[in-house]
């Protein structure tokens, strides 16, 4: 066999793989509820989850389908339902839906035709089949899909839907609570990786002052000081928008934090529980995290900061896939995939820390930058503008490293998640840094 047969035969095994996978996580997380949860709206930040199932059904028809294998449309008569940008998430419920025994019809015989597409596909020629990108691209975005149905089970009310084991506990670490990354450039971005999204390329030099960073998120317990220390009540912590944001929405705690006079408490899909000290703060906004920097003497790491601390290997002076290099992720290195359903203790996973010994920056937590969602030099929109493009801007914090609600297919050093400063409901944490003293 010829050596590019090979690489297509692992394109293929990969793009099925990915596929697979992202469509057993989909079913676990609609076949656990039953059917009033499923076309319920549990919050107005958040679509029904019938709604979730059949667009992930119709942008693989639409993609894969229609535009890789130039088939005839299936439901066009959904589409206009299932478009993102004509509704919001809040008017969704309102729409004709198809209910839930279609939509998984649908999405299954959507998969079906669109595994024999796979099969017959030439990856390259075509810019939107090379290295498998469509295939790549669909699989991501039903794992997007899964991270926000998964955000759906935590806000929705009633009992517990979903279970995992939790992972192990963290050996005692006793190593620096931050590192000093070097001052230089570095290769932020990408131009290599095969299914990288827009917004992550190109590849560019970028120079970055010396800092330290924290060696791993920051925690329930430090957040806890910041509380208790009336960070909520002091103006002076706070950007002013934050700040007339939490006076006016009575905010005082991370989301489904609440006291009962004498501890902590927080609602974790379904269960109420003593907030575990240990583990990475979640569910803070970026003006939350912006506060606490502030409070802690420190400040939140550009989105450059971060990138180079989680790729540049001083040693060969390049930028790597990963903090722990250019291998796939495995369960030693991450808390990826929705094996767990909270993070791991600050300090975890020693095999997937950077060179530079930072820890967790892949994994348990979305970590806030300081940095707006802007493009990089020389973006261009592919294959359709309103993926990345039409977010760029001010009103968009950029968020890094993904979470333990990530799988590993939608989650790589390079990878941008982006979201309004107020967010809450994301599975959101955060580090600090501070300047190299001159």
């Amino acid at each position: 066999m010829t050596e590019p047969a090979l690489d297509a035969e692992n394109l293929r095994e990969r793009a099925l793989t990915s596929l697979i996978t992202a469509r057993e996580r989909t079913t676990l997380l609609t076949d656990c509820v039953d059917e009033p949860d499923l076309t319920a709206q549990h919050s107005p930040l958040m679509s029904p989850l019938v709604w979730d199932l059949a667009h992930i059904g119709n942008q693989e028809e639409q993609w894969l389908l229609r535009t890789v294998a130039g088939r005839e449309a299936m439901r066009p008569e959904i589409d206009n339902l299932y478009d993102a940008f004509e509704h919001p998430r809040s008017e969704r419920p309102t729409l004709p839906l198809l209910p839930p025994a279609e939509a998984r019809a649908y999405a299954a015989e959507v998969r079906g035709r669109a595994l024999d597409v796979l099969e017959s596909t030439a990856f390259h020629g075509n810019r939107l089949t090379e290295a498998g990108f469509a295939f790549g691209m669909i699989a991501q975005h039903e794992q997007q899909h899964d991270e926000t149905m998964l955000i759906t089970h935590q806000l929705r009310s009633g009992p517990q839907a979903l279970t995992a084991p939790d992972p192990e506990p963290a050996p005692l670490v006793t190593g620096p609570a931050e590192v000093l990354v070097p001052g230089g450039p570095f290769t932020m971005g990408t131009s290599t990786e095969p299914w990288a999204l827009d917004n992550e390329r190109p590849a560019h030099r970028r120079e970055v002052a010396g800092f330290h960073i924290d060696t791993a998120p920051v925690t329930n317990a430090a957040y806890l000081a910041f509380i208790e220390d009336g960070g909520y009540d002091t103006r002076r912590w706070w950007a002013p928008e934050g700040w007339a944001h939490i006076r006016k929405h009575g905010i005082t705690a991370p989301l489904f934090w609440h006291s009962d006079g004498r501890q902590w408490l927080r609602r974790h899909f379904g269960v109420t529980e003593v907030v575990p000290p240990d583990e990475p703060v979640l569910h803070v906004s970026w003006y939350e995290a912006d506060a606490y920097a502030r409070w802690a003497g420190r400040r939140l790491p550009t989105e450059a900061e971060w990138e180079k601390a989680a790729r540049h290997d001083p040693a060969g002076e390049r930028s790597t896939r990963y903090p722990w290099g250019d291998a796939d992720p495995t369960p030693d290195h991450a808390n990826l995939g929705q094996r767990h359903l909270r993070p791991a203790p600050a300090g975890s996973y020693p095999a997937g820390e950077s060179p530079l010994g930072v820890r967790q920056l892949i994994g348990d937590v979305w970590e806030w930058t300081a940095s707006d969602f802007q493009p990089y030099p020389g973006f261009r929109a592919f294959p359709y503008k309103e993926y990345s493009e039409v977010f760029f801007g001010s009103e968009h914090k950029v968020l890094r490293g993904g979470s333990f609600a990530v799988d590993s297919v939608a989650c790589r050093g390079t990878f941008r998640n982006w979201d309004y400063p107020i967010r809450r409901q994301i599975f959101s944490g955060f580090r600090t840094a501070r300047s190299e003293a001159v």
